[in-house]
């Protein structure tokens, strides 16, 4: 991997990293909703932008509206009610197991191969979240657990967006499909962003938090994300995956002060190492012995 593709990984972890952090603090203020609404429309001025080919996006309209419906619309709106409840930290290792519900999803959906190893994986990694959703509990009280099953169900619905892509987009351009997906999103979500906008007036700190979400954790992360996945493929792309809790608990713990406990760094390793199994790392390494 070139040092180039090393940088866009490090800094693409810490963008989405960073994205909790910001959740926790626009949320209260947009509420769920109304929030997603202003992070898709503000990415969508970024994406457009960079688009240079138009005709993708009238190509395969309805697969692109689901898209954005399965990958941004519901899941941004269910990480921002997630961080009603939870902290940015727990937010980011929760986001950490996408790959894991992505094997699952895969193998269900386009029959991809599950080793004894990804198995295991599955398991260990559903443990570990066993294990934090316990000392959720027992930190921030039993109002966190609607928090993360909808942080966890966002995660599932990124799985699925990622065998949606591979299903149904898997030769579009991937800016066009990055744009398009946003503007199904934007199309989605901005009815329900309307109905359930805010009747007090915003904060400043509330639209630099929503604005910073839009354009640099959603337009300009997905056009490092598809560089990325251009230069190194997706299969190496999506192990920044893994570099997302150690930038949320980093950026919690900095920004907002939130507890870095043991039993949340016990959690982490827990969830990583079944999620790195899940995704077949233990297949590659064997192979290349």
């Amino acid at each position: 991997m070139r040092t180039r593709d090393l940088s866009d990984m490090l800094l693409l972890g810490a963008i989405w990293g960073g994205a909790f952090v910001l959740m926790r603090i626009a949320s209260p203020v947009f509420g769920a909703t109304a929030l997603a609404g202003v992070r898709i429309a503000v990415a969508l001025l970024v994406l457009v932008l960079f688009l240079r080919h138009w005709q993708a996006l009238r190509e395969q309209p309805l697969a692109l509206l689901a898209l954005g419906a399965i990958n941004t619309a519901v899941p941004f709106s269910l990480f921002a009610y997630a961080m009603l409840s939870i902290t940015s930290g727990l937010a980011a290792l929760l986001n950490a197991t996408t790959p894991m519900f992505g094997a699952l999803i895969a193998w269900a959906w386009l029959g991809e191969r599950l080793t004894i190893w990804r198995v295991t994986g599955i398991v260990i990694a559903f443990g570990g979240v066993a294990w934090l959703v316990h000392g959720a509990i027992g930190t921030l009280g039993a109002g966190a657990v609607p928090g993360v099953v909808a942080a966890l169900a966002a995660a599932a619905l990124y799985g699925i967006g990622a065998s949606f892509t591979r299903r149904y987009l898997g030769a579009a351009d991937p800016a066009a499909v990055a744009a398009g997906s946003v503007l199904g999103a934007m199309l989605v979500i901005a009815p329900f962003s309307i109905a359930t906008w805010p009747q007090a007036p915003i904060s400043l700190q509330g639209w630099l938090a929503a604005g910073a979400l839009g354009v640099f954790c959603t337009g300009v992360a997905y056009l490092i994300y598809f560089r990325l996945m251009r230069s190194v493929g997706a299969g190496r792309a999506v192990a920044v995956a893994f570099l997302f809790p150690v930038f949320g608990i980093l950026w919690g713990a900095v920004v907002l002060h939130e507890p870095v406990t043991s039993g949340l760094l016990a959690g982490c390793a827990v969830v990583l190492v079944g999620t790195a199994l899940s995704v077949g790392l233990a297949d590659r390494v064997t192979f290349a012995r």
